[in-house]
């Protein structure tokens, strides 16, 4: 009795384990094949990742305008750009009098008025004249602009804004604080949370995986193609046309993420009531911004694309478990598997 008890214990267990390699060979298996799709999308968006170079054989244009078409391609700027002082206060100088400098502040707005040359320059070759009014106006190395100047395009702003080191550690602590508090409300009360206690919806996690997919971009360019980004941030545009693909694609997942967040909210409020969804937005944007900042981090250590495919299979999982519901309950509207009582109501479908 003993000896076919065992047995028995034995196959199931041998069956389980099988269960368990199987399973883990078509995770890999599906793991693999992301993987190379992945690999092939990111070649094929960071091969057209530059700008065009301007065509300056078009005998109408003037010398002006060529000179300042290839300002544009080399610095990113080019004449009558305006900019505004990020630091407490830059110094110009008074050229060509040496140790003579004008001070402009934090807030001021000046204009890019010339570019010169000067070879026997060790530091910078490359100056740059720019004018507050007629009475401040003065001449700064060009590696100096963008590290004391920010366009004042509100597209620009808002990216500066978002990528000071300041904001972005205030925005991680805030995270922090509300996911501690939130694991305790949900321990206690159990509330909804993001993918653990989810609303009947995929737009929530689709709407972290697309925060974090534009992180990863956005840090790819940062490693990859720094100059495309820094054209893009001081030329920004809101169209993801005439730009090259890699910002093509951000520019898209931007517009996808306000899109999925409307209807996440639309989503939310049709399923809980306002206090309950009041604390699932908490949670979502606490998740939202951990997903932005971790996904930034690890892509700087070349990790964050193993853990975007993870994100991108749950996600698939996710979509996939919801495409089980055939039936929508026909009191309240939630999604059933089966015909019956329904899980959220209580009412009965026929």
């Amino acid at each position: 009795m003993k000896e076919s008890i065992r047995k028995i214990w034995q196959s199931k267990l041998t069956e389980s384990a099988l269960a368990v390699v199987h399973r883990a060979e078509s995770l890999c298996g599906g793991m693999r094949g992301l993987l190379f799709f992945f690999t092939l999308f990111l070649s094929v968006a960071f091969y057209s990742c530059k700008y065009a170079e301007p065509n300056l054989d078009n005998e109408k244009l003037s010398q002006k305008a060529k000179d300042s078409l290839t300002y544009l391609y080399k610095y990113h700027y080019t004449l009558n750009t305006n900019l505004e002082v990020s630091s407490d206060t830059v110094e110009l100088a008074q050229l060509p009098f040496k140790g003579k400098y004008i001070a402009v502040h934090k807030g001021d707005r000046v204009v890019v008025a010339e570019f010169m040359i000067q070879p026997s320059d060790t530091v910078d070759s490359v100056w740059v004249k720019v004018a507050h009014d007629q009475d401040v106006q003065g001449w700064i190395h060009e590696s100096k602009v963008v590290r004391h100047f920010v366009p004042v395009d509100s597209i620009s702003q808002f990216m500066y804004l978002f990528s000071n080191t300041h904001v972005a550690y205030s925005l991680v602590l805030v995270a922090f604080v509300l996911a501690i508090y939130l694991f305790r409300v949900y321990r206690k009360k159990k509330l909804m949370v993001v993918y653990f206690n989810d609303i009947n919806s995929v737009y929530p996690l689709m709407l972290c995986f697309l925060l974090a997919f534009s992180a990863t971009v956005y840090e790819s360019m940062q490693l990859f193609a720094p100059e495309t980004w820094q054209h893009y941030y001081f030329n920004p545009s809101l169209s993801p046309f005439n730009v090259p693909l890699i910002l093509s694609i951000f520019v898209l997942s931007v517009w996808f993420f306000i899109i999925v967040l409307l209807a996440s909210l639309d989503d939310l409020f049709h399923q809980l009531s306002f206090s309950a969804a009041f604390f699932y937005l908490i949670g979502l944007g606490a998740c939202c911004i951990f997903c932005y900042f971790f996904f930034i981090l690890a892509t700087s250590f070349y990790v964050g694309y193993l853990f975007l495919l993870a994100f991108f299979y749950i996600l698939v999982k996710k979509i996939n478990g919801r495409m089980t519901y055939k039936y929508r309950c026909g009191k309240c509207g939630a999604l059933m598997k089966e015909k019956g009582e329904c899980p959220s109501c209580g009412a009965i479908n026929q």
